[in-house]
């Protein structure tokens, strides 16, 4: 058996936010061997339903899913935590003779297990603190024009709001003189030699995609999206600090609640930031080597689970 699941392949489904993957890994997963292995970085937080469009309690009992629901919104995840538990969950969901599909997009975490993580610095708290002081005197936009022009790669990846991942990736280029995007080039994937096969799932057009991601956003706000973010607005031990509430459509509902501007407002933010989330996923996506692009416009979701199945053949499935 560990023979055999030395060679089963690894699967991958991502593309940006709001283009289908979830409801396209479970129906591979109806027609399939596979386990689902979430790669998304809200999905992983207890309560955070609505708002990330996460996999009702029925098809989760219905079709395997692994890394959701396993952290309190008050906890941190990080990359490194998320490599140790997908390649833990990997090697089980091949044990039981499936193969795993990791199907999400947070591209931190993807491109981590893809191509390993970098020997990056320890964290140096007196820079930090300085870039801290800057950042309240200046802004973070300010100091991400500055990585903008230390390490234009990175800055492509990091929204100009992202407050954490600015500050490391100026950490690390001030204290080591190299670019963060360089390092992290420099480093072996975690999954060896596995079989694998990258989709990318997203439309030409990237009209079709907003338009999408505007819908889903109306369509979340009339299931509850406020109200969910209300119940954890009130837990009392959440702050817009933490890594959960910095969640796209959280954080403005979040800034709502907290009485920065009207509902109007934050719904209209929190379609921006949606689409520059996805935006900044398409930037990831395009510096990967071996993605295969799926407009789902064009390919019949019949015709690319038929296809799969071709490909798992040669290894019995």
């Amino acid at each position: 058996m560990a023979e055999a699941a030395q060679r089963l392949p690894v699967l991958v489904l991502t593309g940006p936010t709001g283009t289908g993957k979830s409801d396209w890994a479970i129906a591979l997963a109806g027609e399939a061997p596979v386990e689902i292995i979430s790669v998304d970085s809200a999905l992983v937080y207890r309560g955070l339903d609505i708002g990330t469009a996460k996999p009702s309690a029925a098809q989760r009992e219905r079709i395997p899913h692994h890394l959701i629901d396993i952290c309190d919104p008050a906890e941190r995840y990080s990359a490194g935590r998320f490599v140790q538990d997908a390649l833990q969950n990997i090697r089980e969901v091949q044990g039981r003779g499936c193969v795993p599909l990791l199907a999400g997009g947070t591209m931190l975490y993807l491109r981590s297990l893809l191509t390993g993580i970098a020997p990056l610095p320890l964290a140096a708290p007196a820079l930090r603190a300085e870039l801290d002081a800057r950042a309240a005197r200046e802004g973070w936009p300010a100091l991400h024009r500055e990585l903008a022009r230390v390490d234009p790669v990175a800055a492509a990846r990091i929204a100009p709001a992202d407050a954490q991942r600015i500050q490391r990736a100026l950490e690390v280029y001030l204290t080591t003189g190299e670019p963060i995007s360089q390092l992290q080039r420099a480093t072996v994937s975690p999954l060896g030699a596995a079989p694998l096969a990258l989709w990318g799932l997203a439309p030409a057009e990237r009209s079709v995609l907003h338009a999408r991601l505007e819908q889903r956003f109306a369509a979340m706000m009339a299931a509850g999206f406020l109200e969910e973010v209300r119940q954890l607005h009130r837990r009392g031990d959440l702050t817009a600090l933490h890594p959960a509430m910095r969640a796209v459509g959280y954080r403005q509902l979040w800034a709502h609640l907290d009485g920065a501007y009207d509902l109007a407002e934050a719904v209209r933010r929190g379609v921006a930031a949606t689409r520059q989330l996805a935006k900044r996923q398409l930037t990831w996506l395009r510096s990967m080597p071996g993605v295969e692009w799926v407009d789902p416009q064009q390919v019949p979701l019949v015709s690319w689970i038929r296809d799969t199945r071709a490909r798992l053949a040669p290894f019995g499935l």
